[in-house]
């Protein structure tokens, strides 16, 4: 077997493989051969057919047959020869040659990087450490108290944070369009609900009052027969509602269902939730700046390959999160190349980090996930007790925790910075 390697670009290569046509050869009368012994030809005892007519009826095919199988086995055989690491399946195209002596091909791919992770333990990351004070905690109770509000009806014109019930007609030129009724319609002014200008009209009315205002629609809108367009809205409303906010006290505990502890224990509960809350986005915060600072550092080019199927990927996984069958309703592939490209850049230097420091999966940090995972349940314990015990959950499981170890290598060898911020900024 000859092999000939040429670069084609910075990944690209392609390959040349000639074989001596003896071998094709060969392998084809030992199958016509098999094939004689059992085929079963009309005319013929089963075994007697001649071998001419046996290849004029299998021959071609089985010559197929063999020249497939060779050209993959000899491919595979021709990229450990040559030391290279393909990052897909090939191209491959069979080649004229000048005599019947031989049979070439040339097989066209992409190799994987190679991968020099550089100055980890230069990298700067800004970890945020976040502070729960009073005002956060009635920021947040203010919140979980409008989940519970109820509205009273009010004899005066809407103001900020009053709801609004109204029943709308909006018509383009002298036409109603699709969406431009609505009946009993109920808006909370202030809430960006609706669009600016219809919102803005929406204040200082009462009930009973009938209006009339344009809308300016903005010109990015979805429906493109109403974006950047000049609408005329007609309302007539029904009422005018004020929020009404449950007290701070044991009701409100036992609206949320904190049947013991009355509302010491809620006030303690939602301090805890806006702790585990803080820590995940810090822990996802710190990830996202971790593997940016890596990209900087590491810059390396990627297998158009591989980023195809990675685009390819995510286009499935928002098809199946949006409810999506019908492929000619996907979103656009080109929509997700920024992120594919991103997810095998880190995929990459990471597995490289990974090998280098010869990380392997703890397996106590993979019970610490599923129970982190499960700790919302009612029945944690099970619940972790069930996951552990089931292989596939804790194969997918592996490569996440797998990655964190690398982070936390990264973390631990690098340079971090911490800033103070409290909870309400850093949330949002």
């Amino acid at each position: 077997m000859q092999v000939t390697v040429e670069s084609i670009g910075t990944l690209e290569r392609r390959m040349r493989v000639e074989l001596p046509a003896e071998r094709i050869e060969q392998e084809v009368n030992t199958r016509l051969k098999s094939v004689g012994r059992t085929a079963k030809l009309k005319g013929f005892r089963p075994g007697k057919v001649p071998a001419k007519i046996v290849k004029q009826r299998y021959g071609k095919q089985i010559r197929q047959e063999v020249v497939s199988e060779l050209m993959q086995k000899s491919y595979t055989d021709a990229v450990m020869q040559e030391n290279l690491t393909p990052a897909g399946g090939p191209k491959i195209e069979p080649e004229a040659t000048k005599d019947d002596k031989s049979f070439a091909y040339v097989a066209t791919f992409e190799i994987m990087p190679d991968v020099e992770l550089k100055d980890l333990d230069k990298l700067t990351i800004e970890r945020p450490e976040v502070t729960i004070d009073d005002s956060d905690l009635d920021e947040m109770l203010q919140k979980l108290r409008r989940q519970k509000a109820t509205w009273e009806t009010v004899e005066r014109v809407s103001a900020d944070g009053d709801r609004v019930i109204v029943d709308f007609t909006g018509t383009l030129k002298g036409e109603e369009f699709e969406g431009s009724k609505g009946t009993e319609v109920p808006v909370v002014l202030g809430q960006g609900q609706m669009l600016p200008d219809f919102e803005k009209a929406l204040f200082g009315i009462k009930a009973g009052d009938e209006k009339s205002f344009k809308v300016k629609f903005p010109k990015d809108y979805h429906a493109e027969d109403l974006a950047g367009k000049k609408v005329d809205f007609a309302i007539n409303t029904h009422r005018v509602e004020e929020e009404i906010l449950p007290d701070v006290d044991d009701t409100l505990a036992e609206a949320f269902e904190v049947k013991e502890g009355g509302i010491e224990q809620f006030m303690k509960d939602v301090r805890e939730n806006m702790t585990r809350e803080s820590e995940t986005k810090v822990k996802n915060d710190v990830r996202e700046r971790v593997m940016a600072a890596l990209i900087e550092a590491n810059p390396i080019d990627i297998p158009q390959t591989l980023k195809q199927q990675e685009m390819y990927s995510l286009q499935h996984e928002t098809m199946q999160r949006m409810g999506i069958e019908d492929h000619d309703q996907a979103p656009a592939i080109e929509n997700f190349e920024e992120m594919a490209e991103k997810r095998v850049r880190l995929s990459l230097l990471v597995t490289q980090l990974i090998n280098d420091q010869k990380l392997t999966v703890d397996e106590s940090k993979v019970r610490a996930r599923v129970e982190e995972m499960c700790a919302s349940y009612e029945n944690a314990e099970d619940m972790v007790e069930m996951y552990m015990s089931n292989p596939e959950i804790v194969q997918q499981i592996q490569p996440l925790v797998l990655e964190q170890q690398a982070i936390d290598w990264i973390l631990e060898n690098g340079k971090t910075i911490t800033k103070k911020v409290s909870f309400s900024e850093f949330m949002k």
